[in-house]
């Protein structure tokens, strides 16, 4: 992948700017977060307009109620070169609909933002806002929620979460949040926007950056007014992961309006089953999972870790840290790569597997008070996770397409 670049040595002599966050409500910690210098792009913020609550009425936990299965658009607006250069069609609002009538009312929209943007300025092709701004429109109508980040984008971001790139990241992250903000400032509370995707972030140290990069996150998007002010704004853990998530990240941004912020994780557990496609030094993959689908033909293949307790046991650390104190956590992405190179029983053991994991993590997600949205790169063979044959805008893999839906249908909360 062709390797983004950046001006630093024009871009350190400009001013630097500081800011400090505003005291809110809603956050695990109410201490205040150091402020910060920046370096400075042009502000894409011009004559916000005042606060409006018109269509905002929600909460982060009301909107995380009305959530009861969310999907990804995967592989498409993120991809690197366009829309459509990783193989999949351009979304159409056909396909939001049948998205909607398979069981799903909220999309996540990964999308790719610094591909488009003049590396000087940081500004961002109009009609890349613009697309954007069109499919969120189709979601919206079909009464869909929607979620649009700033997702890997040649890891600008959460390949450098550093002492190192901090002023140059918080200037981008300021500068791109505007200009998005800016132009979806309209929609109701059907739009959500994400800070980032899976932050690379293993130290206390990086923790402490990537904090500061959702600040910038959060002081773009209210600083731009409208229906802003009130948005659901969304930030994502380190790695995304929920082990590191639960020991690293112990404050939220602090925000200027109470209960308006979620967290994210990402489940791949285990990821021998979920997503390695060729067996490591460190593990094989696995074609079977769950203590009832394993086979006694190719007992190789079975899951060895990672199971149900498994499961149960990482989403229940979520619960405790965030969903029990009012702030509700997006699975923003899960599921499993279909092994469509195995045949026979073997594969039709797989499938059954595969079915009952997806069932099994929806279901226990939403039981712990987590939000999940399952991950669809549009692929069809091999490694795929495609649900819905995007080209035809239908059904392709209707054992999976029930799996969740019956894991979010059966699913009851948790009580403490």
């Amino acid at each position: 992948m062709k390797p983004i670049s950046i001006v630093c040595a024009v871009l350190m002599s400009v001013l630097l700017i500081s800011y400090v966050g505003k005291a809110g409500a809603g956050v695990i910690s109410s201490s205040s977060t150091a402020s910060l210098s920046s370096i400075a792009f042009p502000s894409y913020n011009t004559n916000p307009p005042a606060a409006d609550m018109t269509g905002m009425p929600s909460t982060a936990v009301g909107i995380a109620s009305k959530i009861k299965l969310g999907w990804n658009a995967g592989n498409t607006l993120e991809a690197i070169g366009g829309e459509t250069s990783w193989g999949n069609p351009e979304i159409s609002e056909e396909l939001i609909r049948l998205v909607k009538q398979s069981g799903f009312n909220a999309i996540r929209l990964p999308t790719a933002w610094d591909q488009y943007a003049n590396q000087q300025t940081a500004k961002i092709n109009a009609d890349w806002l613009n697309r954007i701004n069109t499919i969120v429109q189709y979601c919206v109508d079909n009464d869909v929620y929607v979620i649009v980040n700033i997702h890997w984008d040649g890891g600008w971001l959460e390949n450098h979460v550093s002492l190192e790139k901090q002023q140059e990241n918080n200037a981008k992250q300021k500068a791109f949040w505007e200009q998005i903000a800016t132009r979806l400032r309209d929609f109701d509370e059907h739009l959500l926007f994400a800070s980032a995707n899976e932050p690379n972030v293993k130290t206390s140290e990086q923790m402490a950056v990537l904090l500061s990069y959702h600040q910038t996150f959060v002081d773009a998007v209210r600083s731009t007014g409208g229906k802003n002010a009130y948005r659901v704004l969304i930030v994502q853990g380190p790695e995304t992961d929920i082990e590191k998530t639960n020991e690293l990240m112990s404050k939220m941004p602090i925000d200027t309006v109470a209960n308006r912020l979620m967290t994210e994780i990402h489940f791949y557990t285990p990821y021998n089953f979920a997503g390695l496609t060729k067996d490591e030094s460190w593990g094989k993959m696995f074609y079977y999972w769950g203590k009832k689908f394993h086979s006694s033909k190719d007992p190789a293949r079975n899951a060895t870790w990672g199971e149900e307790e498994k499961v149960d046991q990482l989403l229940h650390l979520m619960k405790v840290k965030f969903v029990d104190k009012g702030i509700p956590v997006i699975v923003g992405e899960f599921g499993a790569e279909r092994r469509d190179n195995l045949s026979g029983d073997a594969l039709t053991l797989h499938l059954a597997s595969r079915a009952h994991y997806l069932k099994y993590v929806t279901k226990q997600s939403i039981a712990n008070g987590l939000v999940p949205f399952y991950w669809d790169n549009g692929s069809l063979k091999n490694f795929g996770s495609g649900i819905f044959d995007r080209k035809t805008n239908s059904v392709f893999d209707q054992q999976s397409l029930d799996a969740l839906v019956q894991g979010a249908t059966e699913s009851k909360k948790t009580t403490n």
